[in-house]
């Protein structure tokens, strides 16, 4: 079990995490912080489940939560910036989760627009959700889940995901971990808040995208495409080059990418 002294000394001064909920077995965190705000919890809010029991991940999927190894966390904002910049969140989440990751000693990068990996392989998946409220304002949950300890995985994900245990040999402090994703999120979503959007993390995001400069394929409804990744744009748009030299915006709740071989 996450240990909550152990947590809030490593958060004593770190404006998110002040208020933490944390449950032994829950139905989703995300939801736990849905109830939260529905009875007025404070921006920064964060919820840490030991085992959810109906966890999800990007368009419904269902994430696989096994006990005592994992993070499972969700975090409750209140904007100062319009709701259509929300999803811009889960780009710094990204950001702040490879950076704790790579302050612990692994390589993380980053697959447009929001999984970590190591090696190709996931070790991290985000999923943000946007709630409006009947006075007109609205809040954001943004959940994540990160394979910690995890040492074993089902046939049918074995070659695309992994844990920071089985990457690095050695067991992670999940704690720490936490605290460390935490404080770096602090920092960029200051850097968001600021500039009301990305152009401030612009650069350091592209430094640890995986598909940079890489050839990927667009799985867009109205037909698929192919391309080369050069970056994104200053609202976390990744910038696909055509075969004919023209350069289009790509938005992640509209389309999936992916490498043209392998996972990423």
């Amino acid at each position: 079990m996450i240990e909550r002294k152990r947590l809030e000394a490593l958060l004593k001064d770190c404006p998110i995490g002040q208020q933490l909920i944390l449950r032994e077995v829950t139905d989703s965190t995300n939801l736990d912080i849905q109830r939260a705000a529905q009875e007025n919890a404070v921006h920064g809010t964060v919820a840490v489940g030991e085992q959810q029991t109906a966890g999800k991940g990007r368009r419904g999927r269902a994430w696989v939560s096994p006990p005592g190894e994992n993070l499972y966390f969700s975090m409750l904002l209140l904007p100062e910036f319009d709701a259509d910049r929300a999803s811009m969140v889960t780009l710094v989440m990204a950001l702040a989760v490879a950076r704790a990751v790579r302050d612990a000693g692994m390589d993380a990068e980053i697959k447009w627009p929001n999984d970590v990996v190591i090696r190709g392989k996931k070790v991290c998946g985000i999923l943000t959700e946007l709630y409006f409220k009947e006075d007109g304002g609205y809040y954001v949950i943004i959940g994540t889940g990160i394979n910690v300890n995890q040492r074993e995985f089902p046939e049918e994900i074995r070659t695309k995901a992994t844990s920071l245990r089985n990457e690095k040999q050695e067991p992670i402090c999940r704690e720490e971990l936490l605290a460390g994703v935490l404080r770096w999120f602090s920092t960029y979503y200051d850097s968001l808040t600021g500039n009301g959007d990305l152009s401030g993390l612009r650069r350091e995001y592209e430094s640890l995208l995986v598909n940079l400069n890489a050839q990927v394929e667009v799985l867009d409804p109205k037909g698929a495409w192919k391309g080369v990744a050069e970056g994104i744009d200053d609202k976390g748009e990744l910038l696909v080059r055509h075969e004919n030299g023209s350069i289009e915006a790509v938005y992640a709740g509209e389309v999936s990418v992916r490498g043209i071989y392998g996972y990423v």
